[in-house]
């Protein structure tokens, strides 16, 4: 939320300097981002009765790609084997990571099925950290997942919470190739060509899965409705973002993520959780904000040296 100024021009002086401000902006920029993800999960998860699984995950990745090309036209002459391999890793990756995220949240609710799939770049930053201080932070998660474990992970669904996990080792993939792609596209033309390729994956099993419904005007409509709330503006408000703020506190910020999914799953799919469930949530929430706080940390000190 950004804080109001006053009018009066007496008033003027105790307002906020540019900086405070735009890191107020910068903050409400991502949560907006954040909060368009989980509620299009959500959003995801209303469509499935009329399109399953696939169905949704098609038409996400789909109308995503189609918008993206719209706006980058990325050209396809010009790149080397290694860039094209990177390219299709990436798609690869955006395939499975939807797929599993979204076959997780059909059978598991929405906040603990993000909690699960955090788990997997939370791993990759205490692997990349090499610091004692990781490690304790991603003990604090494990507890957490016990934690969440003790309402019964057969309660969740153990194939829910299977998904769950595949879909955070998929995040970690997408991070790691989401880097090596940008670094040999210009702008978000990668990421065009992945999406593209990963509707492309998808589209057959989609096809089966959601038949004629697909092509409904309504389905249609929630469908594009899903593909800007959980790709383009989050995209667009993560970008304007980055742009405000160092990595680090955006990386704090988006460990949020589980809480806001609990929130959307509460609100529009009526998913209660107890409060031993919420408790192993924030255990998580706290294990990601302070492995990151780690990783910041160590990047730091080379760089002051």
């Amino acid at each position: 939320m950004r804080v109001t100024e006053t009018l009066v021009p007496s008033s003027r002086p105790a307002a906020a300097p540019p900086e405070r401000r735009g890191g107020v902006v910068a903050v409400g920029l991502v949560l907006g981002g954040a909060l368009s993800v989980q509620f299009g999960s959500a959003l995801a998860a209303l469509l499935f009765p009329r399109t399953g699984v696939a169905g949704a995950v098609t038409l996400r990745l789909t109308i995503s790609a189609v918008l993206l090309l719209v706006v980058c036209r990325p050209r396809l002459r010009g790149y080397d084997r290694p860039a094209w391999l990177a390219a299709g890793a990436f798609g690869l990756a955006l395939a499975g990571m939807n797929s599993l995220f979204y076959q997780a949240i059909e059978r598991i609710p929405l906040g603990p099925t993000v909690t699960l799939e955090v788990l997997g770049p939370l791993a990759l930053s205490v692997f990349t950290a090499r610091r004692l201080a990781s490690w304790c932070w991603a003990g604090l998660a494990l507890a957490g997942v016990a934690l969440l474990g003790q309402g019964g992970f057969d309660r969740l669904n153990p194939a829910g919470v299977a998904f769950a996990f595949g879909a955070g080792a998929m995040w970690a993939a997408y991070i790691v190739l989401s880097a090596r792609v940008g670094g040999r596209f210009p702008g978000a033309d990668g990421l065009a060509l992945a999406l593209t390729l990963a509707a492309l994956v998808t589209l057959p099993l989609g096809v089966v899965d959601g038949g004629a419904e697909l092509l409904d005007p309504t389905v249609l409509a929630l469908g594009t409705a899903l593909a800007v709330l959980a790709s383009g503006l989050p995209y667009t408000l993560e970008l304007l973002a980055l742009r405000r703020m160092p990595t680090a506190t955006f990386a704090v910020l988006m460990s949020l993520g589980p809480a806001i999914a609990t929130l959307a799953g509460w609100l529009v799919l009526r998913q209660e959780l107890s409060l031993l469930e919420c408790a192993a949530i924030a255990l998580v929430i706290a294990a990601s904000i302070g492995a990151v706080r780690v990783r910041a940390a160590a990047a730091e000190r080379p760089a002051r040296r």
